[in-house]
């Protein structure tokens, strides 16, 4: 007992030093809330780190049922090539879109605005129930410890909107204390983690027996069925890749500065100049982030795939998770037995690192939603500046939170809950299903820039391996609706379709008119945002609006025509004002002048008059 409260004492300490502290200057800077590495890694990294705690469990159970389990090797291999291609991918792209935007900037500049007004409802949506599934599950974890899991919907409805409330409200406190808060835990649960792992290696040494089979065989599998179960199992286990997306989107808010590493590396090992170019900059910052996905989803994937093998325990067993009763496992290696009442006069015994390691779940869990919070807030006011959400949508505190957007994002969340009844098997299929179209995406965005940019051997193999990791993406875009089909993946397919129809009305509807006035006060009066960044939504807006008054000439034009067939000339008297042109994106950018004035100075009104009209209306 006294070497585990010694362990978790020093844990603690150590992770609460090493967070990220903001410092008292930056708060009184521009562009408030700005982080560096450490705060980056923690509030953009933890929804793909907490996927530890589900993903193999979900890939498991896919397998398991059939005596399938051993294939799980497969599944995890294939999630940690995917890993590999994705996360390289997304680290090449923000040299390219290193202002943010992630698969929306890419799909604009290089595909189509229509391509990239999917992308940005598609991502609004993945944001929102990352918030729901991310929140449940906390609360899951929660009721499986105090064994109440599934007896009361509205108890797991209770608990998970008010983890929900604790993520939101440290989010509109400003960027600098959430990242200390989510770090400390990160730090604490990579931290018990390895433990956990020891006490693992520990076990298998000292032949503790695999448990005895608590659920039999019962369902027999084909070598097709046994194939389309490995797909399940890998669509399943390739959780919470939207981290690649939210750093991308994200970078926005990062300080535009070299971390201490490549401080040090630029000054004591110049040799290694490339390396250190490359993780230079808020580009660097985003990088690094993104290089642990690169082998933290397929590490851990192998790991708890073989340990569950070895004791042969999975979701469910002895009414835990996976993660749990290995917990249980190699915690109980290292000592410190307690007893916790349960209610029905039930006292649950178990070494207090696992009680803590799964309290510890349940708070990582419900952290896990700030990420979304935070892309709520990287994409909303883009989405108001290009007429896809309302002005209003759009507020920066002083701290440099987007508060309104994330309040929205909160309240449709907790929407959701109700609905599903705090369910979170229900909401899980739709969950992390549509960030995939959006890699895809950046997948074929990253391959025209590699053919309009380079040639020879470069652009040859470049564009191959952009539009291969491309392919790739929409084949599990396709694989994860396959994979949770029977679970409700086909209604993906509606909402999907819905959504792209409601995101083009809205924009067609005279609310999603927008004018150089209107731009130019969204992007850099309310949101507060200059430079590149806010060179590039202007132009972004101005080629939405492109978008839209060519969708709604041709709509006008076919009416028209069709009228004509009838002899009835002019059925409807609209004129459309033809939107000023976005010209070229370089250009747009100013490229070699960050602090070149607004593209859109030449089209301002400067009658003051006017403005304050225009601020009206």
């Amino acid at each position: 007992m006294l070497f585990s409260l010694g362990l978790l004492i020093v844990i603690g300490f150590l992770a609460y030093k090493a967070s990220p502290v903001e410092k008292e200057d930056d708060k009184h800077v521009h562009g408030a809330g700005q982080i560096g590495l450490l705060a980056a890694l923690a509030l953009f990294g933890v929804d793909y780190f907490t996927s530890y705690f589900y993903a193999t469990g979900e890939m498991m159970h896919a397998l398991h049922p059939y005596g399938l389990e051993h294939w799980g090797y497969y599944a995890a291999g294939v999630i940690a090539v995917a890993n590999m291609a994705f996360g390289l991918l997304y680290m090449y792209s923000l040299g390219i879109f290193n202002e943010g935007g992630g698969a929306y900037t890419a799909a604009m500049r290089y595909l189509s605005p229509g391509l990239s007004l999917v992308v940005a409802v598609v991502l609004i949506q993945d944001y929102v129930l990352t918030i729901v599934v991310s929140a449940l599950s906390g609360s899951d974890q929660l009721l499986s410890v105090l064994n109440l899991y599934g007896r009361f919907w509205w108890l797991h409805f209770i608990i998970g909107a008010s983890l929900a409330g604790i993520t939101y409200w440290l989010t509109i406190r400003g960027r600098g204390e959430s990242a200390q808060v989510v770090f400390t835990l990160l730090g604490v649960f990579i931290m018990l983690t390895i433990v956990m792992f020891i006490g693992l290696v520990i076990a298998n040494a000292n032949g503790v027996p695999a448990l005895p089979p608590t659920e039999a065989v019962t369902k027999s599998a084909t070598i097709w069925d046994a194939l389309y179960h490995l797909l399940t199992a890998s669509m399943k286990g390739m959780v919470a890749l939207s981290g690649l997306e939210a750093m991308s989107n994200g970078i926005q808010f990062v300080r535009d500065e070299d971390f201490d590493l490549v401080r040090w590396g630029k000054k004591n090992l110049p040799k290694w100049k490339g390396l250190w170019e490359f993780y230079s900059g808020k580009s660097g910052v985003g990088r690094m982030v993104q290089t642990s996905f690169l082998f933290y989803g397929g590490l851990t994937t192998f790991l708890l795939t073989a340990f569950a093998i070895r004791f042969d325990v999975f979701d469910g067993t002895l009414g835990r998770t996976l993660v749990g009763n290995l917990a249980y496992i190699g915690f109980s290696q290292m000592g410190g037995n307690i007893n916790i009442p349960l209610p029905g006069g039930v006292t649950a015994t178990g070494p207090i690192l696992f009680w803590v390691y799964q309290l510890l779940a349940v708070f990582l869990l419900a952290a896990a939603s700030m990420t979304a919070m935070q892309d709520l807030q990287a994409t909303a006011w883009r989405d108001v500046a290009i007429g896809e959400i309302p002005e209003i949508v759009v507020y920066r505190n002083p701290q440099g939170t987007f508060t309104r957007s994330v309040t929205a994002g909160f309240i449709i969340a907790v929407g959701l809950m109700l609905l599903v009844k705090g369910n979170t098997s229900t909401a899980v299929p739709y969950y992390g299903v549509g960030v995939f179209m959006p890699i895809t995406v950046m997948g074929f965005a990253i391959r025209k820039h590699i053919l309009e940019n380079y040639t020879g051997s470069k652009r040859k193999w470049g564009s191959l391996a952009a539009g291969s990791v491309g392919s790739l993406g929409a084949l599990v875009f396709v694989g994860q609706i396959a994979g949770k089909w029977t679970e409700g993946g086909w209604v993906v397919l509606i909402t999907f379709s819905i959504l792209i129809l409601v995101a083009n009305a809205i924009l067609l509807s005279p609310g999603g008119h927008r004018d150089p006035q209107s731009i130019h006060r969204i992007v850099r009066e309310k949101a507060r945002v200059q430079g590149a960044m806010a060179s590039i939504v202007e132009w972004q807006s101005l080629k939405m609006q492109e978008y839209r008054y060519g969708i709604l000439s041709s709509f006008f034009g076919v009416i028209a025509n069709g009228a004509a067939i009838f002899g009835v000339r002019n059925p409807i008297q609209v004129t459309l004002q033809e939107p000023i042109p976005a010209g070229d994106y370089n250009h747009a950018m100013h490229v070699d002048d960050d602090d070149a004035p607004s593209l859109l100075e030449q089209y301002l009104d400067k009658d003051p008059a006017a403005d304050e009209e225009a601020e009206h209306n």
